[in-house]
């Protein structure tokens, strides 16, 4: 009897053992790591990009963006996608650690980044499961040597011809941290180290941030992206074109690198705009391609980078996950601080009350329903605002303004006026909401000259020639400005 005991137990451990080996096998041929049941991540991060540039979006005939279009069409697009900030330093303190950032006192490009040094970045975070990750492209947020101070270990920071800085190499090898090694065109380049990071790391779960500085001046694009967009129209709006062109042909390459290691299956992809294009008023197609409008467009939006009208904040947002979210356009409210809490519960992290954001994934796969965010709250100096369902409730120093986006996505028709219950109720949220930040209250000092300029020009309809970007005054027209709340 004991030796047929013995002789069962042999066979079910030869049984068991073929059908481990068979299922390893399996998972070899399908390009499947049982060690890499985590998803992947990857931030395409796009630089003063306005609303109106997808093609998909429909806005815009003149945009080419096919690459995004597809995820987009077979993903989630959002059609009230938010940054943090209408400016670049704060938003993108904002994404990268998934809290407001005037919480840790990053409100401004020029404040203080010590607050955001002593924060733990959504790098960090992935680091301490597992995860191998990098980023390319615009930092903006201290020195590029100190970038894998927060999380990243490998970097490949480059935002224009100059060499950068940088610790692997096309080759996939890491180096040591110094001066970059390739004169390519930085978006190119930016592309190419996104392509070798996943290489390098495709049999481990990985984050990779790619920050390109794109279509943000100066514009810079090459001949080959200039010759795509034939025709007349302003040259500043060809470069922002042209860029947006090679942002695109990295994403193409991106996609098809995931597609030959078995890898698109298993791989979130954010593509966020940073805060909306900076148009100047006048849109002046100055020659050269520095200071000024960057050639991108934000229709049918109102506002520009710099304000916290729908133009400043409102950007291109696409959530692609193959097959596990429900295609099509997202309309309820969301964050680019979502991606944080996104990544964290995904990768199995304990959650935190520290972030700010949610996980967008069950709303988008249709698991929850309503809407992932009871209200969305800013505050850029002395600018503040908040959006709760369809109205927004908006203050600029002295000035106030409330607005109904579902029917009036423009901002055009202030109804201060005619529903001041509401606009009282949503200040009192945005006051309570202020309480968190440092400092609080619904504001952080005065209104630049620049957005008083801004408010005059886009909410109070003024329009004379005193009012526009080169004499920047700041200067009221009693005469035609409207009286607003206090």
């Amino acid at each position: 009897m004991k030796y047929y005991i013995k002789l069962a137990c042999i066979f079910a451990f030869c049984v068991l053992n073929a059908q481990c080996q068979s299922t390893n096998d399996t998972a070899k041929k399908s390009g499947v790591n049982k060690e890499k049941s985590k998803p992947n991540f990857i931030v395409i991060y796009t630089d003063d990009h306005g609303y109106s540039d997808l093609s998909i979006q429909g806005i815009k005939k003149d945009v080419k963006t096919p690459n995004i279009d597809n995820l987009a069409r077979n993903g989630v697009r959002m059609e009230s996608g938010y940054s943090t900030a209408p400016q670049c330093v704060p938003s993108r303190g904002g994404i990268l650690t998934g809290r407001f950032q005037s919480r840790f006192g990053l409100e401004l490009n020029g404040d203080s980044l010590e607050g955001f040094d002593a924060e733990t970045t959504i790098a960090d975070r992935l680091k301490s499961a597992g995860y191998a990750t990098g980023m390319a492209g615009k930092w903006h947020l201290g020195p590029g040597n100190q970038i894998t101070k927060h999380g990243f270990d490998h970097v490949f920071y480059k935002n224009s011809a100059q060499l950068g800085v940088a610790n692997f190499n096309f080759e996939g090898k890491s180096i040591p941290l110094a001066a970059g090694t390739t004169k390519m065109y930085h978006l190119d380049a930016c592309s190419k180290a996104a392509t070798t990071f996943i290489e390098m790391h495709k049999d481990k779960p990985f984050f990779f941030y790619l920050a390109y500085r794109a279509p943000h001046v100066p514009l810079d694009a090459t001949q080959k992206y200039l010759d795509r967009f034939p025709g007349k129209m302003p040259e500043r709006r060809r470069q922002a074109l042209a860029m947006l062109s090679a942002v695109d042909d990295g994403v193409g390459e991106i996609m098809k690198t995931l597609d030959e290691n078995n890898l698109t299956d298993n791989t979130v992809i954010f593509i966020i705009g940073d805060n909306g294009a900076p148009l100047k008023i006048t849109k002046e197609d100055k020659p050269g391609g520095g200071p000024g409008w960057d050639g991108s467009l934000n229709d049918p939006l109102n506002g520009e980078k710099g304000t916290l009208i729908e133009g400043g904040i409102r950007t291109p947002f696409v959530v692609y996950w193959k097959d596990k979210l429900v295609k099509g356009i997202y309309k309820h409210p969301v964050s680019s601080m979502d991606f944080a809490a996104t990544a964290v519960e995904l990768a199995g992290l304990s959650t935190d009350d520290k972030l700010d954001g949610v996980n967008l994934i069950p709303f988008l796969n249709g698991e929850k329903l309503g809407a992932p965010h009871d209200k969305l709250c800013w505050r850029w100096g002395g600018q503040s605002a908040i959006r709760k369902g369809e109205w927004k409730f908006l203050k600029g120093d002295d000035r106030e303004y409330l607005f109904n986006l579902d029917q009036d996505i423009e901002e055009k028709n202030d109804l201060l006026s005619k529903h001041p219950e509401i606009a009282s109720q949503l200040k009192k949220e945005l006051l309570v909401w202020s309480k968190g930040l440092t400092p609080e209250g619904f504001s952080k000092g005065n209104m630049s000259k620049n957005a008083n300029n801004y408010f005059d020009f886009y909410l109070d309809g003024i329009t004379n020639k005193k009012v526009n970007m080169k004499t920047s005054s700041g200067k009221k027209n009693k005469k035609n400005k409207k009286k607003k709340g206090n």
